[in-house]
């Protein structure tokens, strides 16, 4: 039998082993503004990126899809739970993302991950909205000072720039809603069909929803960009949608969701850090602080959540 400190010392390397690619898939998520943003310097419209990150995220959901097909095998799976899943595909993936890609034509990378950040207390609201769960007096104060840390942050941005920041602002809080109302209304779904299964599903759908947007607008000739934006899509495809998909679940799993919420403040961070290095995005100490608040407020709220039995 091994010694105790021996086990301890495999259960710290598990544990630190789950935080290093929880961050790490924090970060690649948050690289996808900061991509996008490089993108739209080579004249590539909104529709057309975005097609190009699901046309090179396709061919990996389609072998999820495939490989995790007897995934809760003996759950009892109603055609009506398909068409539910079709329908939180094109609100949670399809819009979410449409609206997060126009409102980052308008507002820095930097201001798009913190209000992005938001859609835990979104989750919170809406289940109190629609299932009529209580929200206790702690989350309901941490929810005000995080949405007074959002005002703080965007106050001297909208002086700057004005109707722009406001109207990215309003598509960036859509895209936040929509990701909400995904999370809320898919969680009785996720237990019949199992996560990686149900995450395939509902990706495979907003790629189709894109396709079809994309054949219906038809700006633009699909052919006709420079091999940055091409580039650009296939990162932002593999490295900030694919890869820190799976790196979070991993995490999650080594070192549990309520951990994990606590490491998902880097986001914010990462991608100022990312936008002021690749994009010369500076915020003021001012929006800093906004900022912090913001972070600070949400994972009290996520905290919080994750308490409950």
């Amino acid at each position: 039998m091994r010694p105790w400190y021996f086990r301890l010392m495999q259960v710290n390397k598990q544990f630190w082993l789950g935080i290093l690619l929880g961050v790490l898939g924090i970060v690649l998520f948050s690289s996808k503004a900061v991509m996008v943003k490089i993108a739209y310097r080579y004249q590539v419209d909104v529709i057309s990126i975005l097609l190009l990150r699901m046309l090179f995220s396709f061919p990996f959901y389609v072998v999820i899809a495939y490989l995790y097909r007897d995934q809760n095998k003996g759950k009892t799976v109603l055609k009506k739970d398909y068409l539910w899943v079709a329908f939180f595909g094109f609100v949670g993936y399809y819009l979410a993302s449409y609206f997060d890609f126009i409102g980052l034509t308008y507002i820095k990378a930097s201001l798009e991950r913190i209000i992005l950040f938001l859609y835990p207390t979104m989750v919170l609201l809406l289940n109190r909205f629609f299932l009529k769960q209580k929200i206790t007096k702690l989350q309901a104060l941490a929810i005000a000072i995080t949405y007074l840390g959002i005002i703080i942050a965007f106050w001297y941005e909208v002086q700057l720039t004005g109707d722009k920041t406001i109207l990215g602002g309003v598509f960036i809080v859509l895209s936040a809603l929509t990701y909400a109302s995904y999370l809320v209304g898919s969680g009785w779904l996720i237990p019949k069909f199992g996560v990686m299964k149900f995450t395939a599903y509902a990706m495979l759908i907003s790629c189709i929803c894109v396709f079809i947007h994309y054949a219906i607008i038809n700006e633009t000739d699909l052919l006709s960009f420079t091999w940055e934006v091409y580039a650009l899509g296939f990162l932002i495809a593999v490295f900030a949608t694919v890869i820190p998909s799976f790196l979070v679940s991993a995490s999650i799993k080594m070192i549990s969701s309520s951990n994990f919420a606590i490491i998902a403040g880097v986001g914010p961070i990462s991608t100022i850090i990312l936008a002021a290095i690749f994009l010369n995005e500076r915020l003021t100490l001012l929006q800093l602080f906004g900022a912090l608040i913001v972070i600070v407020g949400i994972l009290f709220v996520s905290l919080k959540k994750q308490e409950k039995p």
